[in-house]
């Protein structure tokens, strides 16, 4: 025992000798075996703080893993990569192992940053390509355990953006506590960075597991052996990669997992896209169908009764239900017979449900708020409907002793006869024929003399009470008695002539209105109706209202000046006037999002200069995202003079106190880039704007750089800074931030705090630029970086104006290379999506499918980039597209794949012709290419006698006929002129790259 450990022990005893001793985290790093006895404790009642849950211990060992260092400068430095964090990462690993990787425990157990710390570290050890999208990955070339991590994450991944849609009950805080919503928004930080990457890369892991569900063999995943054999040097392609490594899991139960988790992830996506319902409910399908094959579902971690519902809904949302069909469930039934607009069938079934009782409360209250809907949005003949669905709902809550609800109290406030029959009806129907139970003539009973104390008209008293039901469950002495209370309280009412309740009168019922109105200000874009509906709330309860709805978020800058208001109902109606139009904005409704903040803007102008200046820089928020929204989906005109000022002003605004969101100043210089007013920000923004907000910074940086593009190298000022700035950004994480609790934050540390923005933050501001000279100089920045980190002379990825950046970095060890690489993908994959005929572009990502080993798509680009620049190769290729780096990158490609003829003909395109290369491609009798069929397209007859020989030589009689034929040709002599030979040249080359480009494209 390490003396450490001895004086803990020693102290703990002497202090609680009866206190059992607790089981530290660095006691799993000195027994190796004790890991595996902890985990043994089948009963989880026995962990405790003495003996730390499984999910505790990984929380443990990452938080201790990932703490930071202290230099002998005394400066903080990121976490050692020696050999205590791997095996604390490893022991982490293991405990998750011992989990079997349910993600559903997992998910209870650890918060989003900690799982996806230790699912980076899974594909770390499991060999996943680094810097290589999961959707690039061939799952069935890949190691079995590897293909099983990747599989894991994706999943792990769209399960996280469906439960982070899920709402939250919301803390309210104290009135001590409204100073700490600043830090509650720090912590959410880490978590929305998260999230955002995830739903940015939801395509890609919905493919990934399109994919998987596509293999048809067992899968392996990791168990705790496997990786105590990934520790041991030994193991490095041994065993943990062999085809039986790890636990079994077989394609069945992986399949029914997976479908499932694709089930809700398109399920998610379906409330913006309908159509999607129809995948959502075929891999639920599957999901039960698999579930039905399986003997067992051991590695099946799914709820049940949630598939369940999400089968029923999916079935009623496509209409995927037969009314006829015996399998049918009553849900199924009542949506089909909504959908064929047969109402009174609707309203049969609800009767026959109040015996049967198969359908929940929830259910029905739902159904009738579905036609209360239809009858606000205008359609006409659905009152009845309504009212009769009130009844049979009222019916079903009296038989089951439930308190009636207000709506069906309103009904009962002036009924005609022909409503009270029908509830008599309804009644009637509703208690079992032959033998009733107690319970339920009880309460009936109840119910009818509820009803008569209800109805203020005698005459309609006089229907109920003569009623055969009314006879059968009321005694003789309570019917007089409730018949004679009836006549005594319609002499009082005619005596002091009391008008009949209004809705606000019925008793109980205040609070059942507040819910109905908060629906209401929830689903309303109207100011008006937001103002009258709040004033409503306010008569009824005084209470915070801005609380309602969870997902109402306004930015944290603004929210002490809100909730610093004195007057409540102000208050709550700057909050949501605010919170409402942000939204709008973020589902580009930009004419709601106008309206809510010009009314916002009029409230405040009232009684706060500070808030009025908010609005006002919100308002311009506002016209720059829809001016920009407009010139994506592809407008030409130009932003109007005023609102081009309006910017200007705000990037010059000097209004101290004022609370000032950075993301207005962000969009406002992309505007400004997007827009070219590079004198602008070069020449008028002030230099204290420049220090202070970062984004204002880059933007001055990126326009001096443009306008010097052209100059001489002593003109480069800028462009050394912006390269000084962008590295910051790439290089990697010395800080850690610390939660509530004290504890270090456990979270990938890609993100440097030693630059001005945190690298997703500055991919944001990326991703808001459309100007190409910004982007291109962006792109060569990014590809300078990429190959001064990779330290790779032979495949360097090529781009423009690559020589105005340094050639060499000082402090290399301290980027961070694959965020640079990712990085230099996304920008790539960004410029192309607003112009994919940009040759330059096109070149560069080429480069990168290159230097990443994806000959294929390399090929696809660089055929693209020889398309577009040549009118799909009906004109030559410029030669600075097709230099002759590009073509041996091509030419290399080919090769790759295996296509040796292809190599032959492109051997030709450069400027001298490359007979070895040429040659010995077509030595290779193994070719994936037509062969012979490329003859037509070679010029060069030195190529051509060399394949006449080659194939006398094998004895290929009739490829050497073809070879001889395409050498005979008379415009291939050697006497012609050279104008017929390079006319011959080019034609064919034209040719060749226009069946190449039917080939890859």
């Amino acid at each position: 025992m390490s003396a450490e450990a001895a004086d803990r022990v020693a102290a703990v005893t002497s202090s609680r000798p009866g206190t059992p001793l607790q089981t530290s985290w660095f006691e799993f790093l000195l027994d190796d075996s004790l890991l595996e006895k902890h985990l043994q404790k089948s009963n989880p009642g026995l962990f405790s703080l003495t003996h730390p849950a499984p999910v505790q211990l990984i929380i443990q060992f990452l938080e201790q893993a990932s703490k930071p260092s202290v230099n002998e400068q005394n400066q903080v430095q990121p976490p050692a990569d020696n050999r205590r964090n791997r095996t604390l990462k490893l022991l982490a690993l293991k405990v998750a192992a011992h989990m079997k990787w349910d993600l559903e425990v997992l998910e209870k157990g650890l918060t989003i940053p900690v799982l996806n710390m230790l699912l980076n570290e899974l594909l770390c050890v499991s060999k996943v390509p680094p810097g290589v999208k999961h959707v690039d990955l061939d799952l069935s070339t890949l190691p079995p355990t590897t293909a099983m991590a990747v599989i894991i994450y994706n999943r792990w991944a769209i399960r996280t953006i469906v439960l982070s849609s899920f709402p939250e009950k919301q803390t309210k805080p104290g009135p001590h506590q409204i100073n700490m919503l600043n830090i509650v928004q720090q912590e959410k930080e880490m978590t929305e960075n998260i999230l955002t990457v995830l739903k940015e890369q939801a395509a890609d892991s919905i493919s990934v597991l399109e994919g998987a569900v596509r293999l048809k063999k067992d899968f392996y995943v990791h168990t705790m052996r496997t990786l105590d054999l990934l520790a041991a040097d030994t193991a490095a392609n041994g065993e943990t990669e062999s085809s039986t490594a790890g636990l079994r899991i077989s394609a069945d139960e992986l399949h029914c997992q997976v479908h499932y988790d694709l089930g809700g992830i398109f399920f998610h996506q379906g409330c913006t896209d309908l159509p999607i319902y129809e995948k959502a409910r075929d891999h639920f399908r599957q999901t039960k169908e698999l579930l039905k094959k399986l003997d067992s579902t051991v590695h099946v971690h799914l709820d049940e009764k949630r598939l369940a519902g999400y089968w029923n809904a999916c079935r009623a949302l496509t209409g995927d239900c037969d009314p006829s069909d015996p399998q049918t469930t009553p849900y199924d039934q009542i949506n089909s017979l909504i959908r064929a607009h047969n109402y009174p069938a609707v309203i049969e079934a609800f009767i026959k449900d109040n015996i049967s009782r198969s359908l929940p409360n929830h259910f029905r209250r739902s159904v009738l708020r579905e036609f209360l809907y239809k009858v606000q949005q205008g359609e006409s003949g659905l009152d009845e409907v309504c009212h009769r669905l009130c009844v049979c709902n009222g019916v079903r809550d009296a038989l089951e002793g439930e308190i009636l609800s207000v709506r069906f109290q309103q009904l009962l406030l002036k009924p005609s006869k022909e409503v009270v029959d029908f509830i008599l009806e309804v009644c009637t129907r509703s208690l079992e024929k032959d033998r009733p139970s107690e319970a339920s003539r009880r309460n009936m009973a109840n119910f009818l003399k509820t009803l008569c104390e209800s109805l203020e008209d005698l005459s309609l008293v006089f229907v109920v009470s003569s009623h055969k039901l009314f006879m059968e469950l009321l005694k003789e002495e309570e019917r007089k008695v409730l018949v004679e209370q009836m006549r005594k309280r319609s002499a009082t009412i005619n005596l002091s002539a009391k008008p009949l309740p209004s809705f606000y009168d019925i008793p109980a019922s205040a609070s059942v209105n507040i819910g109905q109105l908060e629906q209401q200000l929830i689903l309303s874009l109207e100011p008006r109706r937001i103002r009258q509906i709040l004033i409503e709330l306010h008569g009824l309860a005084e209470r915070p209202f801005w609380r309602v709805n969870s997902k109402w978020e306004v930015p944290p800058d603004y929210i002490n000046v809100i909730l610093g208001i004195k007057d409540n109902l102000t208050k709550d109606l700057v909050y949501i006037l605010m919170a409402k139009g942000l939204h709008c904005i973020s589902i580009k409704d930009f004419a709601h999002a106008r309206q809510l903040f010009s009314a916002c803007l009029e409230l405040v102008t009232e009684f706060s200069p500070k808030l009025r200046q908010v609005m006002l820089n919100e308002i311009l928020l506002l016209e720059v995202r829809a001016h920009e929204t407009m010139a994506a989906e592809g407008s030409k005109e130009r932003p109007p003079p005023d609102l081009v000022s309006r910017v200007r002003g705000y990037l010059e605004m000097r209004i101290h106190d004022l609370p000032l969101r950075q993301v207005v100043g962000e969009e406002c210089v992309a505007f400004m880039l997007n827009w070219r007013e590079n004198d602008y920000l070069t020449l008028q923004v002030s230099p204290s704007l420049v220090m202070n907000n970062p984004y204002i910074k880059l933007g001055q940086l990126l326009a001096s750089t443009c306008k010097e593009l052209p100059g001489p190298k002593e003109s480069r000022r800028t462009a050394k800074e912006l390269w000084d700035v962008v590295v910051q950004i790439c290089s990697i994480s010395i800080q850690h931030k610390r939660n509530s609790d004290g504890r270090i934050g456990l979270i990938k540390q890609r993100e440097s705090s030693m630059g001005i923005l945190h690298r997703s933050k500055f991919i944001t501001f990326i991703k808001k630029i459309r100007e190409p000279l910004v982007l291109t100089t962006l792109i060569s920045l990014f590809v300078r970086l990429h190959s001064i980190v990779r330290d790779d002379i032979v495949n360097e990825v090529t781009a423009e104006h690559l020589s105005i950046w340094p050639s060499s970095l000082p402090n290399i060890q301290a980027v961070d290379v694959e965020a640079v690489a990712v990085t230099v993908k996304e920008l790539v994959s960004y410029a192309l999506t607003l112009n994919p005929n940009n040759q330059s572009w096109l070149i560069t990502q080429a480069d990168i499918y290159f230097v990443t080993n994806q000959y294929s798509a390399a090929l696809n680009l660089y055929l693209q980039a020889g398309a577009v620049c040549s009118d799909f190769f009906t004109k030559a290729v410029p030669p600075d597209i097709y230099t002759d780096q590009v073509l041996k990158r091509m030419i290399k490609c080919c090769s790759m794949l295996n296509c040796h003829t292809q190599v032959a003909v492109l051997c030709q395109f450069l400027r001298e012709v490359d007979y070895m290369t040429a040659f010995k491609a077509l030595q290779e009798q193994n070719s994936h290419d037509a062969m012979d069929s490329f003859y037509d397209y070679i010029w060069d007859v030195t190529i051509l006698e060399y394949l006449t020989h080659i194939h006398h030589k094998r004895g290929e009689t009739e490829k050497r006929q073809i070879a001889i034929k395409a050498i005979g040709q008379t415009e291939l002599n050697t006497s012609n002129p050279e104008e017929v030979l390079q006319l011959a040249a080019q034609k064919r080359k034209k040719r060749f790259l226009q069946a190449m480009a039917k080939l890859y494209f």
